[in-house]
């Protein structure tokens, strides 16, 4: 008898499904049979990208901007990038620190390979997105989180991240705004972690700071700004969430320039430079009106504070008051144990799972961000979409004893 060795690679076997892509499919197979799902799953603006920025790249595309480019950028975008970090974020990166990449996602994807070795750790900061602790096992690191639960606003203590790093520390991940708990760390915040992470010279910093225009708090602070970390700071951004672009797949990011050169090693055999004429539109984007951006980010804010007000009248969610970002992220640890006589709500998975049958209101269990007493909201939807999926929800929470 012969045996078959597996077709399929270990490293695949061992990457987890995105659960935001899951429950996006779970939503397209329920409005099959005929269902009204409402999806507040994915990390996706419903507003359109802005006017100006198509405009440009259909100039681009005019002018003939569709050849490869050079693998970390164009020049003139390079140079945007540059100036737009002085401006907006008091960082000094050179335009050949800068490599531009098929979205932000792929930035951490490169950051990950250039910098990790086999059993090499990184601190996360917890809850994470979902892709920081498959991208960085892919790339044979252990990732280890530094946990926060909603009484601290999801915020570690300094002391927390302190107790996590180790001689096998390659660097601290984390984002603010926060996807998934839209948690802003504020100057004082990222100052205390910046004198912590100062003591440690072999232990670099990766900023996700995609979310920096939607932000309530009237300041983006990054870390990369406090002297004690400033040379050792990689900061990521894109174009996905501020300027409603998601579909460009353009995201960027500032770094020491051997790390630099390093990430445009690995995406020059992947998949070399992004697509040119969505440069030469993220160029226009950062050097011109923000007018939208700023108009959406106002649109968001309302939305918060309608979901906010209709979950408090929920008994058990408990939520916090998220500064930023498009998400809220509810602890409903209260309702495990509870049951409507045919299924019983035993953690996060069972709690969504069971809001989407009965509800078809589509969430995102929090233990795919490393929290498993909350799930995510995303109010990136119409008012009347969440005001309708929030009184479902409270229907069918109501039914459970």
């Amino acid at each position: 008898m012969t045996t078959t060795q597996p077709v399929l690679s270990q490293r695949v076997q061992n990457l987890a499904e995105s659960e935001t892509l899951k429950m996006a499919r779970m939503a397209r197979e329920l409005r099959a049979l005929g269902h009204d799902v409402i999806s507040l799953s994915l990390g996706e603006p419903d507003f359109d990208t802005p006017d100006h920025i198509k405009e440009a790249a259909y100039q681009a595309l005019k002018d003939g901007y569709t050849k490869y480019t050079p693998v970390s950028g164009l020049p003139e975008l390079t140079k945007a990038i540059s100036e737009k970090f002085k401006r907006d974020n008091g960082l000094d990166y050179k335009p050949e620190q800068i490599v531009v990449s098929n979205g932000a996602k792929q930035t951490i994807y490169n950051l990950c390979q250039a910098l990790l070795d086999p059993g090499d750790e990184v601190v996360v900061l917890a809850p994470y997105w979902v892709s920081y602790w498959e991208i960085v096992k892919l790339s044979g690191g252990v990732p280890v989180p530094v946990f926060a639960g909603v009484d601290q606003d999801f915020k570690p203590s300094p002391e927390q991240l302190a107790a996590a790093i180790t001689e096998r520390t390659k660097f601290v991940l984390f984002s603010s705004p926060c996807n998934p708990t839209g948690t802003v760390f504020d100057r004082d915040e990222l100052e205390a972690y910046a004198q912590v992470l100062g003591q440690h010279d072999h232990v670099y910093v990766v900023s996700d700071e995609i979310y920096e225009y939607i932000n309530f708090t009237h300041e983006h602070v990054s870390i990369g700004s406090f002297p004690q970390v400033k040379d050792r700071t990689i900061t990521v951004n894109g174009f996905a969430k501020g300027f409603s672009m998601t579909g460009w797949r353009l995201g960027y990011m500032g770094a020491p320039k051997f790390i630099a050169d390093a990430c445009s090693k690995i995406q020059g055999q992947v998949t070399s430079g992004a697509a040119s004429f969505s440069q030469k539109a993220g160029a226009i984007a950062l050097m011109s009106d923000m007018g939208p951006t700023d108009a959406m980010r106002e649109a968001f804010r309302e939305r918060r504070d309608i979901v906010l007000s209709m979950l408090a009248e929920i008994p058990g969610i408990k939520a916090n008051h998220p500064d930023g970002a498009f998400y809220v992220f509810p602890d409903i640890s209260a309702y495990f144990g509870k049951t409507n006589g045919q299924v019983v709500i035993q953690n996060a998975d069972d709690f969504c799972d069971y809001v989407m049958t009965e509800a078809y209101v589509g969430l995102v269990s929090g233990s795919a961000f490393g929290d498993p007493n909350c799930f995510r909201l995303s109010y990136a939807a119409s008012e009347e979409q969440l005001r309708e999926a929030i009184r479902r929800m409270q229907d069918v929470l109501g039914r459970l004893r």
